[in-house]
């Protein structure tokens, strides 16, 4: 399920601050050394580091 169209806008990293972008059922930090994935859960982002997937 997409976000809402200004929402990605609006959002960043709790962790670097940089802008996400949307793939599959996770928002990627654009952020080069960052690259966390933070898990979308039923349509809501979940934006704690903790909960968030290192970069391979």
């Amino acid at each position: 399920m997409p976000l809402e169209a200004g929402l990605l806008e609006i959002l960043a990293c709790p962790a670097c601050h940089a802008p996400l972008k949307e793939q599959d059922t996770e928002l990627i930090c654009t952020g080069q050394d960052c690259g966390l994935a933070y898990p979308v859960r039923d349509g809501i982002p979940v934006l704690l580091v903790d909960e968030a997937r290192h970069p391979a």
